[in-house]
């Protein structure tokens, strides 16, 4: 049986949209991963999820009982009150960053996942790790693109 896993998270964008990044800090018993990529131009709820798919994605072993922290509201919610599901049911019709939930769901579903909320910049210290990852990230020169972000689909205010 594997071991618990903490994973925080964080996305960021300098405008929004803007170049964006994500930071995620993975720990594991002794063991600690940090991971953090860039985006030309995304936004800051796609560098959220974004966080937590790569968190998730970054684990090794199926199965494994994992406790996510983000102060995203937009992913705590979406998946804890169950919106996620329901848009999956209606194959993400109207619906901003669907590429992102379907991948979401691939690697949360080989995954015993609980989120919890934290408050941003509230001093939480690995929440500001992942945010200090998040913006070093989109400062970077040479982003790559996010090709996922279609900027036509932000007329859409859907969740």
């Amino acid at each position: 049986m594997p071991g618990e896993i903490t994973i925080y998270t964080d996305g960021a964008s300098g405008g929004n949209p803007g170049p964006g990044g994500y930071g995620v800090v993975l720990i594991s018993g002794k063991h600690r991963l940090e991971k953090s990529a860039g985006f030309k131009l995304t936004t800051n709820n796609r560098m959220e999820l974004m966080a937590v798919i790569e968190g998730l994605e970054s684990l090794k072993i199926p199965g494994s009982k994992v406790t996510v922290y983000t102060d995203s509201k937009y992913v705590a919610d979406s998946v804890e009150k169950g919106w996620v599901f329901k848009w999956e049911s209606k194959e993400f019709k109207k619906k901003k960053n669907s590429d992102l939930w379907v991948r979401f769901l691939k690697i949360y579903r080989k995954h015993n996942v609980r989120f919890t909320w934290v408050k941003g910049h509230a001093n939480n210290i690995e929440n500001e790790v992942c945010d200090k990852l998040a913006v070093n990230a989109y400062q970077k020169k040479s982003l790559p693109e996010d090709t996922g972000y279609y900027p036509e689909n932000d007329n859409d205010k859907s969740l």
